[in-house]
């Protein structure tokens, strides 16, 4: 596998995600911001971008065992929403066979997102062999 990830002994603990991925492959995949559209809540949006995060890497070839960095923006976030986040989190982990804790990651919390409704966007970076 090209992606190996770790929290080195002495990082923040515990947190949803790894503070470090390697990859050693040659080839890097990026797929841009998904989004789960406007309906539902923050859950459910976010495990449906996730999925499909998870199709866009499926079209190269890659997985979910292949990120090295997802990166969240969340519409008007605030901490108290995290709970939700991370049922949806949970949830799309479940159905797509994502390891958690995740692969480091960034949420950004901005102002609103490209169309009202929508609460979460994700982008990822994986690296193939």
């Amino acid at each position: 596998m090209a992606v190996r990830l770790f929290s080195p002994e002495g990082m923040a603990q515990p947190v949803p995600y790894h503070h470090v991925a390697v990859g050693t492959g040659t080839r890097q995949v990026h797929v841009s911001g998904q989004v789960g559209g406007a309906d539902g809540g923050l859950a459910a949006q976010t495990a449906q971008a996730l999925r499909n995060t998870a199709r866009g890497l499926a079209g190269a070839g890659a997985g979910m065992a292949d990120v090295v960095r997802l990166t969240f923006y969340v519409a008007g976030w605030r901490p108290e929403q995290m709970a939700e986040l991370m049922e949806g989190v949970e949830r799309a982990a479940g159905e797509l066979g994502m390891a958690l804790p995740l692969p480091p990651a960034s949420l950004i919390g901005v102002e609103s997102l490209f169309e009202p409704g929508v609460l979460v966007e994700v982008e990822a970076t994986a690296v193939l062999d």
